[in-house]
């Protein structure tokens, strides 16, 4: 029996082309961050929530990625900002060729802040590097605690965690403790924050950690 290996060529090609992403990023002094999550963990609200408390500071776009429908795209451009719509016709993530085409249509020079929503999904996002600077997860309280048994890999890949829905605790059978316990071995360098995106509440927290990957980043990239 003969057995081809798919997996490998398709990954070392978006592999080439996420390097060629982030240069081209690089070379416009943009910072780009990757947003995973499960659908209707509070990926588009923690964007808007984001977009409020950075845009006097950052020229920002965002890139939607969904199956189908352009409904989050649209919610963004309401908020004056530039938004993308990739639809992946049944694909369960974006990948860096589709993040190529999508930046054809921005303005690099004219941004400093690139928000990617991925495909809702906890699995195959973190297989695809798309050229961003920072993956960052989001889970929602009432996604239950055991995440991060279920789904170890997008947790450990993550830069940052974002515990969203934080004011429904009370409500859901929550177990904090054990949440971050979970998250302390799997990934102990990543920050934790807890917010309520819709509320405005622990907003600023994740917003000063973003601030400062996009500071480290033009520190970085002035000094090569």
């Amino acid at each position: 029996m003969t057995t081809i290996d798919v997996k490998t060529p398709i990954l070392d090609l978006n592999e080439k082309l996420a390097r060629e992403n982030r240069a081209r990023f690089d070379e416009n002094g943009v910072f780009v961050v990757d947003l995973m999550a499960s659908p209707g963990a509070g990926k588009t609200s923690t964007i808007l929530a984001t977009i409020d408390a950075l845009r006097d500071d950052y020229r920002i776009a965002v890139i939607e990625g969904d199956i189908a429908s352009n409904v989050d795209a649209q919610k963004i451009k309401e908020y004056g900002i530039p938004a993308v719509q990739i639809n992946t016709g049944g694909a369960c993530h974006l990948e860096a060729n589709m993040i190529k085409r999508a930046i054809e249509t921005l303005d690099l020079s004219e941004l400093d802040l690139i928000i990617l929503e991925n495909v809702g999904n906890l699995v195959c996002p973190t297989e695809f590097d798309l050229g961003e600077h920072a993956k960052v997860m989001i889970l929602s309280i009432p996604e239950g605690h055991d995440k991060p048994y279920k789904y170890p890999n997008i947790f450990q890949i993550s830069e940052a965690v974002i515990l969203n829905k934080y004011d429904t605790l009370p409500v859901f059978d929550f177990d904090e403790e054990a949440f971050e316990g979970q998250l302390a071995t799997l990934n102990p360098k990543a920050p934790l924050f807890k917010m309520a995106a819709t509320r405005g509440a622990g907003v600023e927290p994740w917003t000063e950690w973003l601030r400062s990957r996009i500071e480290e980043q033009r520190s970085a990239i002035s000094c090569d």
